[in-house]
């Protein structure tokens, strides 16, 4: 038997947001070396990674997502930033202003999973989305990274989070995730 598909839990990127962000992922292609640079379908604001996960335990997560109620809510998002070292920033991504209510949001799937036997995040939620991955640039990159930081703290869009998703990720298709579920938010 082969092994068990991956799966992770999200807010979805609306199109047009995603457009502007394949247009910054081109700018910033052309100055940055990174291996992965994610398609544009594939943008998304990560709730929980679950990993493997066998159909059993998928399906009592599934039940567990559908009893969770929370309601729509404004969220911000812009900015550029990176996850790692300052000499070599392993992730590149886009800033989300981490809110109370998207907080509770992410603690609410956070408990459901941890219930459905997944194992319990323990570093602090920090919520983006990730432009690029895989650092291969070097130091002359990492001062161009660090001025075009500040070229892009101006840029901030809002946008309305009706749902989250189940994804399921298929690494050798483009784009590499697919929704399996949508769970939508109460009207606030």
């Amino acid at each position: 038997m082969g092994q068990s598909p991956h799966y992770f839990i999200a807010i979805p990127v609306p199109d047009d947001l995603k457009a502007i962000f394949a247009t910054w992922q081109d700018d910033l292609m052309q100055k940055l070396s990174y291996k992965i640079w994610p398609h544009q379908d594939d943008l998304h604001i990560t709730l929980k990674f679950l990993g493997a996960v066998e159909e059993e335990q998928l399906s009592q997560l599934q039940k567990g997502l559908t009893n969770i109620t929370h309601t729509d809510f404004p969220l911000n998002v812009g900015s550029i930033g990176t996850f790692g070292k300052h000499d070599s920033p392993r992730v590149l991504w886009a800033g989300v202003d981490k809110t109370e209510i998207l907080e509770e949001l992410y603690k609410k799937i956070e408990v459901t999973a941890t219930q459905s036997g997944f194992a319990k995040e323990n570093r602090p939620y920090r919520p983006h989305i990730t432009l690029a991955k895989k650092w291969t640039g070097n130091k002359d990159q990492v001062v161009i990274l660090n001025e075009i930081k500040e070229d892009y703290t101006f840029e901030t869009f809002h946008i309305n989070v009706e749902e989250f998703v189940l994804y399921q990720i298929f690494p050798s298709k483009l784009p590499k995730y697919e929704r399996v579920e949508t769970y939508r938010l109460k009207r606030g």
